[in-house]
């Protein structure tokens, strides 16, 4: 037999509630959201107009969306008429899909997530989730919301404007030698500008138009044939003029937009070119994206972030003062990978937030080989003479010091070297070996040391040393790693759905959020299904007793 199925017949529901499981994703994200306090949602209130929805009604319903991989605002709004939890959640309200993606896209909306992220944190900390020793950062590329050939590249731009340039100035000095316009260019100005060009075009626009009432008003053909001509004339060097002004404009405004950037995508005006990992043409083919940071422990997202530089050696002071602001402090231990170890981040961290940096530099895991460490020709196994403050070569010849030497990188940061040299190295037998291949036969050997760079080294070699911070460190992959997996493979979130880094900061956010409810879930869920074989272990036990007893 069947139960009764009869789609014919109207049976009318019982419940008058519907109640769901404490390990059940629409009940955790219902309790987190309920955390967060209400004056982060006085910026909605309105006091104009209909009555709109509820901020913490929508911020559940996209956050229970997301969890479930569903990033359309369309399939959002279906869900709102389907599943029982989504009606739950918004209680029968619907709200339409474009409700919903302006919500999303709402800059108030960016606040608000940040505030769900501090009630999250709080919840974890006082639930023994995750610990405040450390930090675990890195960084993963998503794709933008672009056409991937919809590239401006700074190279181009800065050739094109070049030449744009040169024929600008070409076609003005043409004009002055025919005297055709007076000298606009102003003297303090090394290149013509763009109000200048402006100018001239208005000149010749003038002297277009009084040379067509002269034709107009003239009947002698021969007259206006050569009024015709001189017209025809001015019009191709105003052709060029304005092309020129049109052109510069649209270069002085594709810098604009390139900021410090190489790139940039013409649909998505703040996402860069990057190269991504997916690439399955292996071709080293770029894709508009941003670079998502995202600092971990116990793989729950704690803080994020979104920067359009393609590299993460950038992004960790912007990064951790955006941890200090939200979580009102930094853990001691800031753990990341060797794409972190910079001369300037490390003193970033030490120095500025007073903090242990418990990451490596980039040659560190070389450097621990045999074959670097007993290479007589690297410098850094030099014998070195403090007393005298010079080095030994493996030919025993000596290496003095010469001076200071001072290079500042493109970001402005400036480091300092003390140069060696060594004096008697033309003739030396070893010197194919110890020199380098291009280099003069005059050219004398000359080693550089950064002490402050060497200071940083040895400090991480002692810190990865230590059995407690090795340990800490050791727990970096199985950390911030299997959050990305989390987030893009098993959530699905590879690829934006909105335009604009503040859009996009708000729609990572959510994503990373509903990957937190995601792992909240699984470990409730684990936790209740331990109980729940404890007691059915603690019935059996009470069962074998009774019956040993009879």
């Amino acid at each position: 037999m069947y139960k009764n199925y009869n789609m014919s017949q109207i049976s009318l529901p019982l419940t008058t509630e519907f109640t769901f499981a404490e390990s059940d994703t629409a009940s955790i994200v219902n309790e987190i959201v309920e955390k967060i306090p209400e004056t982060a949602f006085d910026s909605y209130k309105n006091h104009r107009g209909a009555p709109s929805h509820n901020p913490r009604m929508m911020l559940k319903i996209i956050l229970y969306a997301y969890s479930n991989s569903i990033f359309s605002g369309r399939k959002i709004e279906f869900a709102l008429k389907d599943s029982i939890r989504f009606m739950w959640l918004a209680q029968e309200q619907r709200p339409s899909y474009r409700t919903i993606n302006r919500f999303r896209s709402d800059s108030r909306t960016n606040k608000l997530i940040k505030d769900c992220f501090v009630a999250f944190r709080t919840f974890l900390v006082e639930n023994q989730y995750i610990d405040e020793e450390a930090v675990y950062i890195d960084g993963t590329k998503i794709e933008a919301d672009a056409n991937k050939y919809s590239f401006v590249w700074r190279a181009n731009t800065e050739r094109y404007s070049k030449a744009n340039l040169e024929k600008s100035e070409a076609a003005y000095e043409e004009l002055l030698q025919k005297e055709i316009i007076p000298n606009i260019k102003e003297e303090s100005s090394k290149e013509i500008q763009s109000h200048e060009l402006e100018a001239i075009e208005d000149c010749l626009n003038e002297k277009i138009e009084k040379l067509t009432d002269d034709i107009d008003s003239n009947r002698d053909v021969e007259q206006r044939k050569v009024l015709r001509s001189e017209r025809t004339e001015l019009k191709k060097h105003k052709k060029i003029i304005t092309e020129c002004k049109d052109k510069k404009e649209k270069y002085e405004e594709q810098k604009k937009i390139l900021g410090t950037r190489n790139s940039y995508s013409k649909t998505d005006n703040d996402a860069t070119f990057m190269r991504m990992k997916d690439d399955h043409m292996r071709n080293g083919q770029l894709k508009p994206a941003y670079n998502i940071q995202v600092g971990t422990n116990n793989q729950f997202a704690l803080a994020v972030g979104v920067y359009q530089n393609p590299t993460d050696t950038r992004t960790l002071e912007n990064f951790l003062n955006r941890i200090q602001k939200i979580n009102g402090d930094i853990p001691e231990y800031i753990v990341c990978d060797a794409g972190y170890g910079s001369e300037s981040n490390y003193g970033i961290v030490i120095d500025i937030f007073n903090r242990t940096p418990v990451m490596p530099y980039g040659m560190f895991l070389k450097e621990q080989k045999k074959k670097y460490k007993n290479n007589p020709f690297n410098s850094l196994n030099w014998n070195y003479d403090e007393k005298d403050d010079r080095y030994i070569c493996p030919n025993n010849k000596l290496l003095f010091f010469s001076g200071y030497r001072y290079s500042t990188d493109k970001y402005g940061y400036q480091r300092q070297f003390k140069e060696y040299k060594c004096y008697d190295c033309i003739d030396c037998p070893l010197r194919q070996e110890c020199m380098n291949p291009k280099a003069k036969p005059d050219t004398l050997k000359t080693i550089r040391r950064n002490m402050v760079w060497e200071f940083y080294k040895q400090f991480t070699r002692e810190k990865l040393s230590d059995p407690k911070t090795s340990s800490i460190y050791s727990k970096r992959k199985i950390d911030v790693e299997t959050f990305f997996g989390n987030l893009k493979a098993n959530l699905g979130f590879t690829r934006m759905s909105v335009r604009g880094i503040e859009k996009v900061e708000t729609e990572v956010s959510i994503a990373c959020m509903a990957t937190n409810l995601k792992k909240l879930t699984a470990l409730r869920a684990d936790f209740f299904f331990k109980l729940y074989k404890k007691g059915r272990f603690s019935f059996l036990i009470v069962k074998i007793v009774l019956f040993s007893g009879f």
